[in-house]
Formats: C-alpha cells, structure tokens, sequence
C-alpha cells in the first residue's frame, strides 16, 4: 500500500494512495463562465478561474494513477422541490432567480449547460458526481456512503469557491472523521482576500485540514508511486 507524506501547513498531511480520493467541488459553467450563476448575479468570475491549471494537474495524476474522482456540483430539480424559499430570497437580492432562462439554459437548475462542469475539468466514465443542492457536499447526498464503501479515509479537495462550498464541506469531513488536505492553488474565491482567509482559518491549528501547494502534494504523490516502499518527501 504505496504510502506518502505532503509538505504541508500546520503539520504534514500523511496518507496512502489506495484511501485517497480527490474532491473537485462545483467547478461548473454556472460559477466559472461569465454567463452562469455567479456571473448574472453580478460576481467576477475571472478569480474563480485561476485554479483551472492547477486541478488539471492533479486530477490527470489520479487518474494515471487509478484513483478516485468526485465531482460535486450545485444545482436544482427543474421543479425546484428542492429549493427553499431563503435561498431564493438571497438570490433574487442579485437580480436573478434560480431557475429562471439564462444564456446557459435555467439558472442553477440541473440538465441545464450551467451545471455542467467546465470544458477543461469533464469528468470521465466511471468517475462519481455528487449532485448537491446546498454548500456542503455532505448535505442530503450519498457522498459518505460513496466514500466509506471504498475504504477512502483522506481527502484532497479542490474546487471553488474556498469560502463557501469548499470550507463548508471541509468542516463536514472534518466532522465526519475523514483527514482532509486543502490544496491552496487548486481552490479559488471571489477576492484573494476572501480565499487566503479561508485557508488560514481551515489551517488553523490543523483543527480542520492542513493546507499545501499544488506541486508540493504532486511530487509526494508521484514519488509513492514510482517508489511504493519510500513514505513520502
């Protein structure tokens, strides 16, 4: 069982590759195109964008290493049975309705182009998308079940945005008892402000997560997998 150790921030984040899995939260057309959710509510998306690059990098490791993908993305039946009346409250405040018509089909509803994660990031056949309809991937969804019937006990998580959905459902692994690894780059918010807040606040004390770089957590993992006997850097 190649293990391996990443150079990370309060202490270093160690693992084993067969009960690692990657989280690539919502990164879909409606919070990374200028046309979608985010950017009809008046948000720039162009920050949201800058950990694109970094999750392909990741994401092509795992599967050349035959790990684990999941995909989460946010959205809503096309009946909106499952949206509640103050999330749509606080979206109407921006100008928009969830499930109104939009240049990318019904604003944040499912079977619409804006749901569907970007061109760059598409998931492959046989990797897992968690369809959620609130901030933490956790909520209402088979995501534990989907993890605990695979032996996953660690977790590296990407995606956007760092402030909400992704520290939402960090807190919730952290809760549930899984090791989570927060990697910097591969996360983005609407400010840089906002997304070096969250992390220091995930970091802090190790309470939550660890938090590392793209590169440093890919040469850990390449090096346990070329060297299956060697822990880590």
């Amino acid at each position: 069982m190649p293990s391996f150790t990443v150079k990370a921030r309060p202490f270093h984040f160690e693992a084993t590759t067969e009960t690692t899995a990657l989280l690539i939260i919502d990164m879909q057309n409606d919070f990374c195109s200028p046309d979608g959710y985010l950017g009809l509510g008046g948000g720039d998306v162009s920050l949201l964008r800058s950990c694109v690059g970094p999750i392909r990098k990741v994401l092509e490791a795992f599967r050349r290493l035959g790990l684990p993908v999941v995909f989460t993305r946010e959205g809503h039946k096309p009946d909106l049975s499952d949206l509640d009346a103050v999330k749509q409250a606080r979206v109407v405040r921006h100008g928009i309705r969830i499930g109104d018509e939009g240049s990318l089909g019904r604003i944040f509803t499912r079977g619409s182009k804006g749901n569907e994660i970007i061109d760059e990031l598409q998931p492959l056949p046989g990797e897992f998308v968690i369809e959620k309809t609130g901030k933490g991937a956790f909520y209402e969804t088979d995501l534990e079940d989907l993890l605990r019937n695979r032996g996953i006990t660690h977790l590296v998580f990407t995606g956007v945005t760092t402030t909400i959905c992704v520290q939402s459902t960090v807190r919730e692994a952290a809760d549930r008892g899984f090791w989570t690894l927060v990697l910097d780059d591969g996360c983005a918010a609407m400010t840089p402000e906002l997304h070096q807040s969250s992390l220091e606040a995930l970091a802090f004390r190790g309470m939550l997560a660890q938090v590392a770089g793209t590169a440093d957590f890919l040469k850990a993992l390449e090096k346990a997998a070329s060297h299956p006997a060697t822990l880590g850097t």
